[in-house]
């Protein structure tokens, strides 16, 4: 029986549209929010998949396809701008073979002689630095490889980054890149600090540079020791013959270049270099995660040129993850203040990547059933630069014959309530958010959070001390501090003058806008984005209270799950009953939001939903363009729809409904001839 060409073809376009979506996520959950949820093995697992399979179907290929685009994308919290050069990404392998294949690929174009320059792979963020006049101009983040971010003023304080350039002979205007690194002695000094003062730790070095370089306050990143290793200079008409020459010069200008680099003469040489550095890479000060190796000679890199996303004569090749094997003694679970509760694997400790290992995140229940973990178990485990441990599989062979099957919670491990998991989801939570500790605890540590109240003198820790001892049992507590000083003075680690911080802190925190206060609240699904579109929306908390299902839907990025579960919370007369003590102290309930431009009314009476990517504009930004001619907007497709504007990268599903409903899906300038 002869296979169906069409069922090849159907079943490849569905796993394409799988990955496609997969590999949007994870890649703005590594580029965007700094937190990846994979390792780059990983990762690059499956970028190969979906590039195998558009190979083979090169019909299925699509514009917004991750093998067609750069990933990544810009913050909108700072100014985007558009790279002089686009800051191409490398093809990578984690495979020797790859590496022999790349270089015999590069012999059958070059004729005669050439060198390879190698150096480290930094794992860290990546900057391009534009010096004019032999000063620094600006500094943009990678971002989507075409718009960045101008991080200028963080970047000025990094002590390693020139201001000036060393001498007078360099070109009048150029770009180095290079990446943004911490040491690890350095970020192990500041997530200990960050312990102390009851904030969260970072997983890594690369987390807690990613963090920082977006700050809003260059000054706070001053304090912060992030470091700059330069490996690229880009511009017309320079003069050099080969990136060893360049780097050499950038070095005499003044710029950190790493020391750990060579001219190789062949892959042979490539080879000794990588296989130095596997071992050595656990000594150096910074982290990496892999070697790269380019063309040296500037002519030769022009004539093998580019791909569509990567320069043909580079590559990076990557180290594997570290990992090992150890013995599963427990699974325990942890309770987070949305009730949500996360496995936890206890290991027989195990010494992994120069650290001790005791424990693993499991992530969910779903995650024991995959891996069919069971106490005593022999597991594998990895901890590359990117993740805190992970466990990888068990050891089957290892498994012990009385073992027995790991069977879900069923109770709350801090209160006993019965837990509940909802349909849809792989998480099982505990309900009794009004007297589980944790919650409780949790709770009120995300409402004095520096992104909502950011109350000074309060801290995790604090918390947990004032709860145990009963000063703060709920968020309007809080607010009765300066009434209990005696029983504050009572504790350890409070004098007089850091109880004058706290009530200092507690009462500026009465000056935090709507839109802080409504975040922490700790609404679940109502980050600190959907808590100031609601915040905008509604423009003050009793309007949000008696908000409809539908009138919540129809505030910016508010979908119908966001929406069912703000109508909850509002609908606990508990949660209500907090909400009017806090009032009764004197929070804002009201944004201060400064006066609308109005530019016209030509679209007075018409509503919009903007979905998708636009280059060099935020939704926001349209948002309040469409806004000043009188336009509405709404964050769902719906019958009282007038227009879909539709960006890059859209969800299929509102497309699909508006195609439906007949509702007109048309473009950014579509929209703009719409006004003439």
């Amino acid at each position: 029986m002869t296979e169906d060409p069409s069922m090849r073809l159907e079943e490849a376009q569905k796993r394409i549209e799988s990955l496609t979506q997969e590999i949007k996520k994870h890649s703005y959950d590594y580029y965007t929010l700094a937190s990846p949820s994979l390792s780059d093995f990983e990762f690059d697992q499956l970028l190969k998949e979906l590039l195998d399979l558009e190979n083979q179907f090169p019909e299925l290929i699509q514009p917004d396809s991750p093998s067609q685009k750069i990933i990544g994308e810009s913050i909108s919290e700072f100014k985007s701008v558009k790279h002089q050069y686009p800051m191409l990404s490398l093809g990578n392998t984690y495979s020797e073979q790859d590496l022999l294949d790349f270089d015999g690929r590069i012999k059958k174009i070059i004729e005669g002689p050439f060198h390879y320059a190698i150096e480290l792979k930094f794992d860290g963020v990546a900057i391009g630095l534009t010096y004019i006049h032999g000063k620094l101009e600006r500094a943009i983040t990678r971002g989507d490889g075409v718009m960045g971010d101008d991080v200028t003023q963080n970047v000025r304080t990094i002590s390693s980054i020139p201001e000036k350039i060393k001498g007078n002979h360099f070109p009048e205007e150029f770009e180095i890149r290079g990446e943004l690194i911490m040491h690890r002695k350095a970020f192990d000094r500041l997530n200990r600090e960050r312990e102390e003062e009851g904030l969260p730790t970072y997983a890594n070095p690369r987390n807690f540079t990613a963090g920082t370089i977006k700050m809003q306050n260059p000054e706070e990143v001053r304090k912060r020791p992030l470091d700059c290793f330069l490996y690229s200079v880009l511009g017309p008409k320079l003069p050099f013959k080969t990136h060893s020459e360049s780097l050499d010069q950038a070095k005499a200008w003044g710029f950190h270049i790493s020391d750990h680099r060579k001219v190789c003469r062949n892959i042979e040489e490539v080879m000794e270099f990588i296989h130095f550095f596997d071992k050595e890479r656990s000594n150096l000060s910074f982290e990496i995660d892999g070697i790269v190796l380019k063309v040296n000679e500037f002519n030769l890199q022009e004539e093998l040129g580019f791909t569509a996303k990567t320069p043909r004569w580079a590559i990076a090749y990557k180290y594997q993850a570290q990992k090992t094997e150890t013995e599963l003694e427990e699974i325990t679970y942890q309770v987070g203040r949305t009730g949500a509760i996360t496995p936890v694997a206890n290991l027989k400790p195990v010494l992994l990547a120069g650290t001790m290992v005791k424990r693993a995140t499991l992530h969910n229940f779903n995650e024991i059933l995959r891996l069919d973990l069971r106490i005593g178990d022999t597991v594998f485990i990895e901890k590359g630069g990117e993740i805190i441990p992970k466990v990888l599989s068990v050891n089957l062979d290892k498994r012990k014959a009385q073992s027995i099957i790991t069977l879900p919670p069923s109770q709350c491990p801090a209160c006993g309530t019965t837990l509940i998991r909802e349909e849809g989801e792989a998480v099982h939570y505990c309900p009794n958010e009004s007297n589980c500790p944790p919650q409780r605890i949790g709770k009120i540590q995300h409402f004095i959070s520096r992104k909502a109240m950011d109350i000074e003198g309060l801290g995790d820790e604090t918390i947990e001390q004032f709860y145990s001892n009963g000063l703060i049992k709920s968020l309007p507590d809080i607010y009765l501090i300066p009434h209990k000083r005696e029983e504050v003075l009572g504790l350890d680690r409070f004098g007089e003058k850091s109880l004058q911080n706290l009530l200092k802190g507690i009462e500026n925190s009465k000056n935090i806008p709507f839109e802080r206060l409504l975040f922490g609240l700790g609404i679940r699904y109502v980050g600190a984005t959907v808590a100031s579109k609601l915040a905008r929306h509604f423009k003050n908390m009793d309007s949000l209270i008696g908000a409809s299902m539908e009138e919540l839907m129809e505030a910016q990025e508010v979908g119908e799950r966001i929406a069912q579960s703000v109508y909850r919370y509002f609908r606990n007369q508990k949660n209500l009953e907090e909400i009017e003590k806090l009032r009764d102290f004197g929070l804002s309930f009201s944004s201060q939001e400064t006066e609308k431009i109005s530019l016209g009314e030509q679209f007075k009476g018409k509503t919009f939903l903007i979905s998708g990517v636009f280059p060099g504009k935020s939704r926001e930004e349209i948002g309040t363009w469409i806004e000043s001619y009188g336009g509405k907007l709404v964050s769902g497709v719906s019958s009282k729809l007038d227009y879909l504007v539709a960006g890059e990268n859209m969800g299929p599903s509102k497309l699909e409904k508006a195609i439906k409903l007949k509702i007109p899906v048309i473009s950014l300038d579509e929209l703009s001839n719409m006004l003439s």
